[in-house]
């Protein structure tokens, strides 16, 4: 405890970190993703192929390896980034592509003669999607986007790999002066939990205030009597 006391702004600078890493790669991820899938759905060939390319290209590089390729490759082609928005890019490069399918997989939820009303009282491709697909879609995509979230929330521990000060870099410089490993990467864990399960908790209550009005009001707890039909 007494290395945790003394080092108390230290590891608030790593959480900082950890909390900025992970919403900014989020946020841009959620960005990219979502066109991404717009692509992945569009009548254009090329824009298919692009989208579909990248998805597998990033969807299968483990997170480590593109952190190490964006921190150490870029400077090689001239362009040189801190390292912070190295790892911010490796998340959101990363993680946009998880986000890509499971807006895809939303998308492809709303039925097909939905999307044919809307292009038979004139709407395009862009106004089916933006006023009748993705506002029904979103329903389906909270709990996935929330899993997203959780996994960038955990990738961004492997940004202390490029020197990244965030909490998983701290306690590990802090265990190297302390010899005390336990508790300090206790102290990096409980942040990633709390991170995880307040996303999990928000992502809970969008989902239900986004939920039909008769889910709402029936709730949980009501079950259907399948009794009550006999019996009448």
């Amino acid at each position: 405890m007494q290395a945790i006391s003394e080092n108390i702004p230290l590891l608030l600078q790593g959480i900082g970190t950890t909390i900025a890493l992970t919403f900014l790669g989020y946020l841009f991820a959620l960005i990219v993703g979502t066109a991404l899938a717009v692509c992945r759905v569009s009548p254009i060939p090329p824009l298919r192929w692009t989208a579909t390319v990248y998805v597998e290209i990033f969807r299968n590089i483990p997170l480590l390896s593109l952190l190490i390729l964006i921190a150490f490759g870029l400077p090689d082609v001239g362009l040189t980034l801190p390292y912070f928005w190295c790892g911010v890019l490796g998340l959101t490069l990363s993680s946009a592509a998880f986000v890509c399918e499971n807006v895809r997989s939303g998308i492809n939820t709303v039925p097909i003669g939905h999307a044919e009303a809307a292009r038979s009282i004139g709407l395009g491709f862009f106004g089916t999607l933006r006023h009748v697909v993705l506002p029904q879609a979103f329903r389906t995509m909270i709990q996935p986007l929330v899993n997203v979230f959780i996994g960038t929330v955990i990738g961004s521990s492997l940004c202390s790999a490029i020197a990244v000060m965030e909490i998983t870099g701290v306690t590990q410089r802090l265990n190297i002066q302390y010899a005390q490993a336990v508790a300090m990467f206790l102290v990096a864990g409980a942040v990633y939990l709390v991170l995880s399960l307040g996303g999990a908790y928000l992502g809970g209550v969008l989902e239900r205030a986004v939920s039909p009005s008769d889910t709402r009001r029936r709730g949980p707890d009501r079950e259907l009597d399948v009794n009550a039909g006999a019996q009448a």
